[in-house]
C-alpha cells in the first residue's frame, strides 16, 4: 500500500496520498490548494491519480480538487449532502473506493458538517481490517472537530457525538489520521502529532468519554474564532472548479485601492516600511490566516525581502482563498513600528501614558493578563479603529510573545492610530521576570 501525508504547517491542514504500487493507482484525500507536492509524489511512486476524495466542504481552506479534475482530469468524489454543484460522484455510508488491492471504505460521520465522512483503509493483500482511518475534521489527535460552523451547534455536537462513538467501534490498533493537526481554527485542544490510534485516543480523548450530556456542554462552550473568509470559502469549494492562480509577478506599481503586505520578518518591518503598510510576517505561524482576519477586501500588494518570498506568501494567500494580489516589490519605506520593552512598559504604565491592548484571545486573557489593560483581539483592531472605538491615547499591543501585538500595532498604525507593540517577549516574559497580572475564573472553575 501506498501512503503518504502532506501537512501544510501554516494552515494545519492534512492530505494524504493513498494507493497500490502494484497496480499504480492512487486517490488524493482532502487535496491542498498547491497540488505540486502530491503530483511531484505520485509520479516519483510511478502512481496515477484516479480520484480525489473529499471528507467534507473545507470552510479554512481552498481544495486542490478543482485544480486536479481541471489539470489532471481527475474525479471528484464527495458526500451527496454537501450539495456540490460541480461534477462529483456522490459518496453514501458504506461506499468502497477500489485502488488496486487498496480500498477506502466510506464512514458517514455528520457533526462538523453534515457531510461529513471519514475513509477506513484497508489493504486487502494483507487483511480485510481496516489498518487506518482518515478522520478528516471528526476525530483529532487529543480533541475532536467542532459543531458550530455548519448547523447549529447543539445538533452538530450531538451528531459528533454519535458519530465519534462510530469510529471508536473501529479497534484499538487502527491507526488515526486526521485531517487537521495544531494550529488549526476547527479544534481547542487539538496536538501538533500527525497522527494516533484508536486505542489511546479512546483512553486519553475527552471526546471519547463520558456520556453525550457531557460531551455536548463541553462542545457548546468557548471555541476558537471562526475561520475568516468561511462563507465565501465553502462557496469556493462547493461551487464551479476552482483553477489555478497566475503566478505572482514583481511590478513597478499596483491598483490605487491595493493594500500593501509587508510579509518581511518584523523585526525588518519595523526599521522601514512604506506608510499604511500591514505587516505581518510571512515565517510567522498561521500567517494566511492571520491575513485573511485583518486585511481588507482590496487588492493586496506584496512587500518582500525577495521574490522567493514573496512567491511563498502568494501561495499561502491563495490557499485561504486570498486571490486579488496584484504582484510584489521590494519592501522598504519611511514608516517605522517603534518596538516597547517590557521595562519601558512598567514606566509608562507607571504614568497612565498609554492604553493598552490585550490582542490575545478571551480564553487567553481570562487566563492570566496585565491588570487595567484592555481586551481587543488583533483580528477586530482594524474594525474597532475605524468605528471609532479607541479614545485617541496612544496605544501599546501585547500578546502572549509578541507576533500578534506587531500585526496589531501595524494595522492600527495603517489606519492612523499611534500604536506600539511590545515584541521583545509578552505576557510570557511579563509573568516570568514578577509582573502583576490578575485572571477571571469562571463558574465552577
Amino acid at each position: 500500500m501506498l501512503f503518504k501525508q502532506f501537512l501544510d504547517d501554516d494552515l494545519g491542514c492534512a492530505s494524504y496520498l493513498v494507493g497500490d504500487e502494484h497496480t499504480g493507482v492512487a486517490v488524493v484525500v482532502d487535496p491542498p490548494y498547491r497540488v505540486e507536492p502530491v503530483l511531484a509524489e505520485a509520479e516519483r511512486r510511478g502512481v496515477r491519480l484516479v480520484g480525489a476524495l473529499e471528507t467534507h466542504t473545507h470552510a479554512d481552506h481552498i481544495s486542490g480538487h478543482g485544480r486536479l479534475a481541471l489539470e489532471q482530469g481527475v474525479p471528484i468524489r464527495i458526500h451527496e449532502g454537501a450539495e456540490a454543484s460541480f461534477a462529483h460522484e456522490p459518496l453514501e455510508d458504506g461506499t468502497e473506493v477500489a485502488v488496486g488491492d487498496v480500498v477506502l471504505r466510506t464512514i458517514h460521520t455528520p457533526g462538523h458538517r453534515p457531510e461529513h465522512c471519514c475513509f477506513a483503509v484497508i489493504d486487502r493483500s494483507r487483511s480485510d481490517e481496516p489498518w487506518l482511518v482518515l478522520t478528516g475534521d471528526s476525530l483529532f489527535v487529543g480533541d475532536a472537530g467542532r459543531p458550530d460552523l455548519a448547523v447549529e451547534a447543539r445538533e452538530g455536537a450531538e451528531g459528533l457525538f454519535h458519530s465519534l462513538r462510530r469510529l471508536a467501534e473501529l479497534g484499538d490498533g487502527v491507526e488515526v489520521f486526521p485531517g487537521h493537526v495544531a494550529g488549526s481554527l476547527c479544534g481547542a485542544a487539538m496536538s501538533s502529532k500527525a497522527s494516533t490510534t484508536i486505542g489511546f485516543e479512546r483512553r486519553s480523548n475527552p471526546a471519547l468519554q463520558g456520556d453525550l450530556a457531557d460531551f455536548v456542554d463541553a462542545r457548546l462552550g468557548p471555541q476558537p474564532p471562526r475561520p475568516p473568509n468561511m462563507e465565501r470559502i465553502v462557496e469556493l469549494n462547493r461551487g464551479d472548479l476552482v483553477g489555478a492562480q497566475r503566478p505572482v509577478e514583481r511590478v513597478d506599481a499596483a491598483p490605487e485601492e491595493a493594500v500593501v503586505l509587508d510579509v518581511r520578518p518584523t523585526d525588518v518591518f519595523a526599521t522601514g516600511h512604506e506608510p499604511g503598510a500591514v505587516g505581518i510576517p510571512v515565517s510567522c505561524s498561521s500567517f494566511a490566516t492571520k491575513a485573511a482576519f485583518v486585511l481588507p477586501e482590496r487588492p493586496l500588494l506584496l512587500h518582500a525581502s525577495d521574490e522567493r518570498e514573496a512567491v511563498r506568501a502568494a501561495r499561502a494567500l491563495q490557499a485561504v482563498g486570498l486571490f486579488r494580489i496584484a504582484g510584489w516589490q521590494q519592501g522598504g519605506g519611511s514608516e517605522k513600528l517603534e518596538p516597547v520593552s517590557l521595562e519601558e512598559l512598567e514606566r509608562l504604565l507607571a504614568d497612565d501614558a498609554v492604553e493598552l491592548l490585550d490582542v490575545r484571545e478571551a480564553d487567553e486573557r481570562d487566563e492570566s493578563h496585565i491588570p487595567g489593560s484592555q481586551h481587543l483581539p488583533y483580528r477586530t483592531a482594524r474594525a474597532a479603529a475605524e468605528a471609532g472605538l479607541l479614545n485617541g491615547r496612544p496605544v501599546v499591543t501585547i500578546c502572549e510573545t509578541g507576533t500578534r501585538a506587531a500585526v496589531a500595532a501595524s494595522v492600527l498604525q495603517s489606519v492612523g492610530v499611534d500604536a506600539r507593540p511590545v515584541l521583545d517577549g509578552g505576557l510570557a516574559d511579563w509573568r516570568a521576570r514578577g509582573g502583576e497580572t490578575t485572571s477571571f475564573r469562571r463558574c465552577g472553575s
